[in-house]
């Protein structure tokens, strides 16, 4: 199976999967399968991977990160999920620093870059889907109201993973109501809020169990005071900011499904060429053979389509487009392999001692998240193709 269709890249990017390859080695399947089971955060992996300077590979190295384009990163998760693990865990942080690196202010990004890098600071939460408004981000309900020194925050999030987790989170909310501006993107900020601050202001966390393990929760701000200072470049243009990171969250997470799906074709042949049933391997069968070898078919393609946003991305070009487009190509192949691989293991596909449910529920999310299927669709429709806006 192919690393990366860059001949250029290929000595480094083989560097990064030797080397995360032998970090996931620490923790094999028995681990995942624990904490999986225990509803567990995976701190002891999620602090490896921080201490190895994995989750800084964005972070220019002026403060003390790699400096690495986001290639190299979406290499990284891909082979964390490709050695059976979940970057799901921790991956916001990649893609929530780059708001931060490419708006927040030099003293911002002196006081927080460095400490994130180094893990003092984990910045892993993202407050931004509400439960009334879904996608429909502009019509957030959530305010921030300037009153002196400080924003006053009043609302709440749903879907916010991580802020158990996280020291800091980063936070959209309205600072204009929505009938006083002439465009419905505009009066939205973005702040960095100090959870352990937050917290001691009496914010609520509630958390939702869900079909994974995604430590994911409800968050209540009733009257929360969020320094002035920790404002997000100017006020009222967070909605550009966040829109500015999302092509990056498309690519990393395509990655990491490009992993999932690997994952899963390579368990299948394995189990395809030991299982012996009629007196010969399943895998000799064409009913097992075609599904598997389709599966594979989809990945690669999948995987030349992330390689083509990030290479866009990496080289500062529109990649609206080919970002929405890898996403939504590598998990749709990754669910078709997590299907492929149930499929072959029977029964055994359902048995948590295989691993394959615990992927098969993991990879499922991001059919939904964090962009469903169908808005990936309209957007291309309306930008690509030219039909009119559907919503």
């Amino acid at each position: 199976m192919s690393d990366t269709p860059l001949a250029t890249d290929r000595e480094l990017h083989s560097e990064l999967r030797v080397a995360i390859r032998n970090l996931c080695r620490r923790f094999p399947d028995e681990y995942w399968r624990t904490v999986d089971k225990n509803r567990e955060y995976p701190e002891a992996f999620v602090k490896a991977l921080t201490d190895a300077g994995w989750l800084a590979a964005l972070i220019p190295e002026d403060y003390g990160g790699s400096g690495l384009g986001i290639t190299e990163a979406s290499v990284i998760l891909e082979e964390v999920n490709r050695c059976g693990g979940n970057a799901g865990a921790c991956h916001a942080q990649m893609y929530i620093m780059g708001t931060l690196l490419r708006h927040g202010s030099d003293e911002q990004k002196r006081q927080y870059l460095p400490r994130i890098a180094s893990g003092e600071l984990r910045l892993q939460a993202f407050g931004v889907t509400e439960p009334s408004t879904g996608s429909d981000t502009t019509k957030l309900k959530t305010t921030a109201v300037r009153r002196g020194d400080h924003y006053v925050v009043n609302g709440q999030k749903v879907f916010t993973s991580r802020v158990e987790q996280s020291d800091f989170m980063l936070l959209l909310a309205r600072t204009t109501p929505l009938d006083q501006v002439k465009k419905k993107s505009e009066g939205l900020s973005v702040f960095l809020l100090d959870l352990q601050d937050a917290r001691a202001q009496g914010l609520t966390v509630t958390p939702i169990e869900t079909m994974m393990n995604h430590s994911t929760n409800q968050v209540f701000f009733d009257d929360i005071k969020v320094p002035a200072e920790n404002l997000v470049g100017e006020e009222g243009k967070g909605f550009r900011y966040i829109l500015d990171g999302l092509n990056a969250e498309r690519i990393l997470i395509a990655g990491e499904c490009v992993g999932d799906g690997f994952w899963f074709v390579e368990r299948a042949c394995a189990y395809a060429k030991d299982r012996i049933v009629f007196d010969r391997p399943i895998g000799q069968n064409q009913g097992i053979q075609f599904p598997i070898a389709r599966a594979y078919v989809n990945l690669e393609a999948a995987n030349l389509m992330r390689f083509r946003a990030a290479e866009l991305f990496d080289s500062n070009q529109p990649c609206g487009a080919q970002a929405n487009m890898a996403k939504l190509l590598a998990a749709d192949a990754s669910w078709e392999a997590a299907n492929v691989a149930v499929q072959t293991h029977g029964g055994y596909g359902f048995a948590t001692e295989y691993d394959v449910e615990r992927k098969f529920r993991e990879t499922r999310l991001y059919q939904v998240a964090p962009i469903s299927t169908n808005l990936i669709l309209a957007y291309i429709a309306q930008h690509v193709l030219g039909l009119p806006r559907s919503y």
